[in-house]
């Protein structure tokens, strides 16, 4: 038996940490053909089957997790390990790979990320946007950026963005001449309402405080939708309130396309995070970012 080669070890490591070939192609930068043709060579060399492949999923077999959870760590230290020599450079170089919710994407992380590149062009950030609760680590991703309620306590947590937010309602100047302004949460049951489904499946209830009072209402109307770029077309259009970021809403708002309801209710919460796991080696990237935001005035981790 041939030895095998540390890129096809390396190749399997992605592929069984995504559960896909497609998924572990895209973090690597390689085609999924050139994974299945790694993982092919791979199995013949050792003489056994790593991997079950479906049309939906791939698994690691009983005999893959042991590799797996052998080679994990020594592959892990010796990218730590490569990673060092980024102290002895005037700048760290590297890819990032984050996964962050589309809201903060969309709406926070831009000016945050052009500042960073232009202070490390040694670095790629690669940025996805996912809105469900995964294991980014799992997935392949350096770190990602969540809120507060979704991040596993054994993380460390470092503020990003603004540390507060909030949501706010509002609604078209045509809406509300037609259908009048709804000045308690509960007039919301009464007025047409536009839902927003996260890629779970559940329908976002909407909830207001008030004075330390807190009333929660299930939104009833003409569209449900996953993209918050339809929701809005949506109330600027006159099909009814929308409630979402006020940062989405805000040029709406300040243009006069929409005007804003129940103000003495809406609810504002703690602003997203960088997470990552406490590591001895932390990669160079990373610890850049981190250093960035601290720089930024961004925080102190968690």
């Amino acid at each position: 038996m041939t030895d095998p080669d540390l890129s096809d070890l390396g190749a399997f490591v992605a592929v069984t940490r995504s559960r896909s070939f497609r998924g572990a192609a895209a973090l690597r930068g390689v085609s999924p053909s050139s994974l299945s043709e790694a993982m092919r060579r791979l199995e013949a060399q050792l003489g056994v089957r790593l991997l079950n492949r479906t049309t939906r999923s791939v698994t690691p077999t009983e005999a893959g997790q042991r590799l797996l959870d052998r080679i994990s760590p020594a592959l892990d230290d010796i990218a730590g390990a490569l990673d060092t020599l980024n102290s002895f450079r005037d700048s760290p170089t590297g890819t990032l790979r984050l996964n962050v919710p589309t809201i903060v994407a969309q709406r926070v992380l831009p000016p945050l990320a052009s500042r960073f590149l232009r202070a490390h062009p040694g670095i790629t950030l690669e940025i996805t946007t996912n809105d469900t609760f995964i294991d980014v680590l799992a997935a392949g991703f350096d770190a990602g950026i969540r809120y507060d309620e979704s991040i596993a306590r054994d993380m460390i947590a470092v503020p990003l963005g603004p540390r507060t937010q909030r949501f706010v309602a509002a609604a078209s100047p045509a809406y509300l001449a037609a259908h009048g302004t709804p000045k308690h949460p509960t007039d919301l049951l009464k007025h047409a309402c536009i839902g927003h489904r996260f890629p779970s499946g559940v329908l976002a209830a909407w909830g207001f405080v008030r004075k330390g009072k807190a009333v929660k209402i299930t939104p009833s109307g003409p569209l449900v939708a996953s993209m918050l770029d339809l929701e809005l077309h949506a109330a600027e259009s006159g099909l009814g309130v929308i409630y979402t970021f006020d940062e989405y809403l805000r040029p709406s708002i300040d243009s006069g396309a929409l005007v804003p309801v129940l103000e003495d209710w809406w609810q504002g919460f703690s602003g997203p995070f960088l997470y990552y796991p406490s590591r001895t080696h932390m990669p160079a990237p990373l610890r850049a970012f981190v250093d960035f935001l601290k720089s930024e005035g961004q925080g102190h981790p968690a």
